[in-house]
């Protein structure tokens, strides 16, 4: 009789946390917050699924803003893959890694290495991020301004809108969502 009490109470368990729990949080999820329940997802004028908020992309092109760099997969931002580099502070891998990047990036911006922000050569630890700082925004403006033909201050009204501040004010640091200011970008033209 007591082992049929633990299987009764085993799937009552089953029951109330692995069904009944999920589904109702499920069910609020969707009603307080459909967009969020959902991914987050943003779509193109067409309706079309584009990526989403939550999530960097690749973007290449003189107009865009470029993403930080990724581990994620062996081309980057592969969500199977999701993963930083994990290489330590003290690994010549990563150093020779950031001194490509640094050289890449002042060729691109036409700008000193110096001037370059950290997170312009260095991947998040997710490999997915869709932030990167302002001023690494800041520093891209004017090439992506010039390769669009919008003024200066019209790409730097669009990274404002998009420019997230602190989480409650002190925790973590501001940031732009890339993926959703290159959709700004090209709604915009």
């Amino acid at each position: 009789m007591l082992d049929v009490a633990y299987v009764c109470l085993t799937l009552a368990c089953f029951a109330v946390v692995g069904l009944i729990y999920p589904l109702a949080m499920t069910g609020v999820a969707q009603l307080l917050f459909p967009d969020r329940a959902n991914g987050s997802l943003i779509r193109n004028d067409d309706g079309e699924v584009v990526g989403s908020a939550l999530l960097g992309q690749n973007f290449d092109g003189d107009e865009w803003f470029h993403s930080r760099p990724s581990a994620a997969g062996e081309e980057g931002y592969d969500g199977g893959s999701s993963s930083a580099s994990n290489l330590g502070p003290n690994s010549a891998e990563l150093l020779e890694q950031i001194e490509e990047r640094k050289a890449e990036v002042a060729a691109t911006e036409g700008v000193d290495e110096a001037e370059i922000p950290a997170d312009a050569v260095t991947a998040s630890g997710s490999g997915l991020d869709p932030h990167i700082s302002p001023e690494y925004a800041e520093l891209q403006t004017p090439r992506v301004a010039a390769a669009r033909g919008m003024s200066v201050e019209e790409v730097e009204h669009l990274v404002a809108e998009h420019t997230v501040g602190r989480s409650l004010g002190f925790i973590g640091a501001p940031g732009v969502n890339v993926t959703e200011l290159n959709r700004a970008l090209e709604a915009s033209m």
